[in-house]
């Protein structure tokens, strides 16, 4: 019996019939339907993406953990000290401190089973992999085959180590001098030819990648790509004693001195007094060397652009030569840490500078773990006795002056230090002053 779809059924077995035939012009009209929405979309069923899952990989990490004990951390290792101080930037006591510390302070660095009863990877496994990033710049993923570690447990491990590095040694190896240390590099400088020069004083830009395209004409340095400025004062032992990260490249050393907190200390008037000698005139007032673009302030020495007097040429050549040290950090630091010297990749401009301020601090620890091999190289134990009685502090214990953030008692007292900070003519006098010492001191070798 065929009806059409007007008629009605009239027993049960007609109504199932039609009921069955319904079901299926149904059917027809969502399946023409959903062929309508895909060739609208000029797509058909095989070219949906497959949905990605992620699959476990068995990196076997015991098996890295055993290779790399038995390459650089067994008695006799397969690669000696000269490698692994290489490989690793820093001496292996140096670097077993650091992981030694930085695992005591963070459980994610300290060895535990998982789910299943196997353990985890071991803390030498993971700070090796972030030193490896910081000290050759590579991706995430370069030894995974080596280490045996993912690309996402390498990223979470770098930061993990970052920060530990400055929650632990910051405090320590970022320091102001104490007065031991600004006795050391008063000492240093006098036999250089500049008393009272506690450092030089520069800038130094980072390439930014990945900066977002809505920052990017803030962030444009010269040479036209997004960088980050480091500002940052080195001493001849190339010993960073002050760093300031995360000033747009757009700015130039001025722009970013008028924000940097280098002089804080000296305009609250918590920075140590200092007495010093030059030509025969007292000065109470030390001062970092800079290049030509830094202002004619008190605390800044520069050199001659044009000199035409032999004194003048003198003073120009020692200047120039005894500033380098913060260049020369600069190249050391960026040597030392590959991930610095190439374009960033991070996307976070807070983890760029946390990224940057561990690089420093390692730098300083490996400036002091081998400071004694230098050429030029000034035993402590020489001079310390020498200096007391020109060299006061307000903390009689030696201590590193502890940062304050009190406010300031008296603006008037403020303004004047500011003042005299940025005053011209003690720039000129002292200038004058170094001529003739340096002329004094060198000019008969001439």
């Amino acid at each position: 019996m065929s009806f059409n779809d007007n008629s009605s059924p009239e027993s049960v077995d007609e109504f199932e019939a039609w009921q069955s035939r319904i079901g299926q012009e149904n059917q027809q009209i969502d399946n023409m339907l959903e062929d309508m929405l895909i060739n609208s979309c000029n797509l058909s069923i095989g070219d949906q993406p497959p949905r990605r899952t992620r699959k476990y990989r068995d990196r076997q990490r015991e098996m890295g953990e055993a290779r790399l004990m038995e390459d650089y951390f067994v008695n006799n290792p397969t690669y000696d000290a000269d490698i692994f101080r290489r490989r690793f930037r820093m001496r292996r006591p140096l670097f077993c401190r650091i992981v030694d510390v930085v695992t005591t302070n963070d459980e994610y660095f300290q060895q535990r089973p998982d789910a299943t009863g196997r353990q985890g990877l071991s803390p030498l496994q993971k700070c090796t992999r972030a030193m490896r990033v910081l000290a050759y710049g590579t991706s995430v993923d370069a030894v995974d085959e080596y280490l045996r570690m993912s690309g996402a447990t390498t990223r979470e491990a770098l930061m993990h180590f970052v920060n530990g590095v400055i929650s632990c040694f910051g405090n320590e190896y970022l320091r102001k001098p104490n007065k031991d240390d600004l006795a050391r590099l008063l000492y240093a400088a006098d036999e250089r030819g500049f008393p009272g020069m506690i450092g030089s004083i520069d800038c130094m830009h980072w390439e930014w990648k990945n900066c977002p395209s809505a920052w990017a004409g803030q962030y444009a340095g010269r040479s036209g790509k997004p960088t980050i400025i480091l500002e940052a004062v080195a001493s001849y032992d190339l010993w960073i004693w002050h760093a300031f990260f995360g000033t747009p490249g757009s700015l130039n050393d001025i722009n970013v001195l008028h924000r940097s907190p280098v002089f804080d200390d000296i305009l609250t008037g918590r920075a140590p007094k200092v007495s010093y000698i030059v030509n025969g005139r007292e000065n109470n007032r030390t001062y970092y060397l800079t290049d030509g673009i830094y202002p004619s302030w008190a605390t800044f020495v520069k050199s001659i652009t044009f000199p035409t007097l032999q004194k003048h040429k003198l003073f120009a050549q020692h200047q120039e030569s005894v500033r380098k040290d913060v260049e020369r950090a600069f190249g050391v630091l960026q040597a030392r840490f590959a991930f610095i010297r190439h374009p960033c990749l991070v996307w976070d401009k807070d983890n760029m500078g946390r990224i940057m301020i561990a690089c420093i601090i390692l730098h300083n620890m490996i400036v002091e773990d081998e400071r004694d091999t230098y050429l030029r190289y000034y035993d402590p134990t020489e001079f310390l006795n020498d200096l007391p009685t020109n060299l006061q502090s307000t903390e009689d214990d030696g201590q590193p002056f502890a940062f304050s953030t009190v406010r300031i008692g008296s603006l008037a007292s403020y303004m004047s230090n500011r003042e005299q900070l940025r005053d011209r003519e003690a720039h000129n006098a002292l200038k004058n002053d170094l001529i003739e010492h340096l002329w004094q001191k060198f000019g008969t070798d001439n």
